[in-house]
């Protein structure tokens, strides 16, 4: 039982600590309450259904910049697994905009990659 609990624990700790790290949603600085539900509806559509694309937009960025491709990959499997579950996550949610989850390099910018 013990060990069951510490195990729980360790997940938890490894889930939320790139959360703590991550910077406020880009929704969240709307000012109106419908402003802020259709900005997060959005958010979490995007990121949903373009979440995936982390998987090779971030180890090519890794590879350009100079950096262990290897690395890039890690990183963007878990961008990609953030972005996606936490975009659905915020689909879920948008009725309540109080409630902000940051995603992994701050969500999937259509425009200009990761934001």
């Amino acid at each position: 039982m013990g060990k069951r609990i510490g195990w729980m624990v360790l997940g938890a700790a490894l889930l939320t600590a790139p959360l703590t790290a991550s910077a406020a949603s880009p929704w969240a600085s709307e000012t109106t309450y419908g402003d802020k539900a259709t900005a997060k509806l959005k958010y979490g559509l995007t990121n949903t259904l373009l979440g995936w694309t982390s998987l090779f937009r971030t180890p090519m960025q890794a590879s350009q910049a100079g950096e262990n491709v290897f690395v890039g990959i890690g990183r963007g499997v878990w961008n990609a697994v953030g972005q996606t579950v936490g975009g659905i996550v915020h689909l879920v949610t948008f009725p309540i905009p109080q409630l902000d989850i940051p995603l992994p390099e701050g969500g999937t910018d259509v425009l200009g990659g990761s934001a």
